[in-house]
Order: C-alpha cells, then sequence, then structure tokens
C-alpha cells in the first residue's frame, strides 16, 4: 500500500476566513503595542530599563513595527510586511534572551507570534501555500 502525500490543493473558505481573523487579531496586538511605544506609555517606560532599552529610541520601536503592521495588512505587500515582522519578533526574541527571560514566557512568545503571523498568511495567501506547499 503505497502512502504516497498529495499537496493541498484549492482554496477552503474557512481557511481564508480563519486567516482573515488571524490577521485581524494580529494587527489589533500590533497596532496597541505600536501605540504604546509612540506614546511612550507608563508601562512601556517602566519596561524599558529592565530590558535594556534606551527611552529615546522607544518611539523608533514603534514606527518601525507600525510599518511593517500596516505593509502585513496590505495584500500586496504581506509577504514583505511578514518577513520584516519576522525581523522585529526575532529582535525581540534575542533582547529577552539578553536579559535572560523565562524560556517559555517572555523570550519564546515572540515565536509564537510569528508562526501566528505566517500561518494566518498561508490560509488567506495562496501564493504563500505555493512557495511551502505542506502536504496531507
Amino acid at each position: 500500500m503505497s502512502t504516497v502525500a498529495t499537496p493541498v490543493k484549492g482554496r477552503s473558505r474557512v481557511g481564508i476566513k480563519v486567516g482573515w481573523v488571524l490577521m485581524a487579531l494580529l494587527t489589533l496586538f500590533f497596532l496597541f503595542d505600536a501605540f504604546g511605544k509612540l506614546t511612550k506609555a507608563q508601562a512601556v517606560k517602566d519596561s524599558l530599563p529592565d530590558l535594556g532599552i534606551p527611552e529615546s529610541i522607544v518611539v523608533w520601536i514603534g514606527v518601525v513595527l507600525l510599518v511593517c503592521t500596516i505593509l502585513y495588512v496590505i495584500p500586496a505587500t504581506a509577504f514583505l510586511g511578514a518577513v520584516l515582522l519576522t525581523g522585529y519578533l526575532g529582535g525581540a526574541v534575542f533582547t529577552h534572551m539578553r536579559v535572560e527571560g523565562s524560556l517559555f514566557g517572555e523570550t519564546l512568545f515572540p515565536v509564537y507570534v510569528g508562526i501566528v503571523v505566517w500561518g494566518a498568511l498561508y490560509l488567506r495567501d495562496k501564493r504563500v501555500r505555493d512557495v511551502m506547499p505542506f502536504t496531507r
């Protein structure tokens, strides 16, 4: 008996909707985070010394996150946005590793978010599914 894996073909309407819902939730999360950095919210200010980040660059970090998020939301630039968000989240992983944050809490949380970023894009964009043809 042969067990040949066949690529997933076609577009599941449910999968596409789930992808858009995940993208919307991620967008809200990233916009909330960017807004906190852009306005230098007290919670952001309080966390900066622990992370070793100077307050003078926090607004620029918020601008970078905002630009990456906008690119991710626009369908024509979503792939670029996902790549840039992956880099941004990688910086967050490094920052938490540098200050020896808890592994499964602060340190790996950006990895979990990155997986959802790419999962949502995979579900809603056929071009990404063509590049990463998972089989079942």
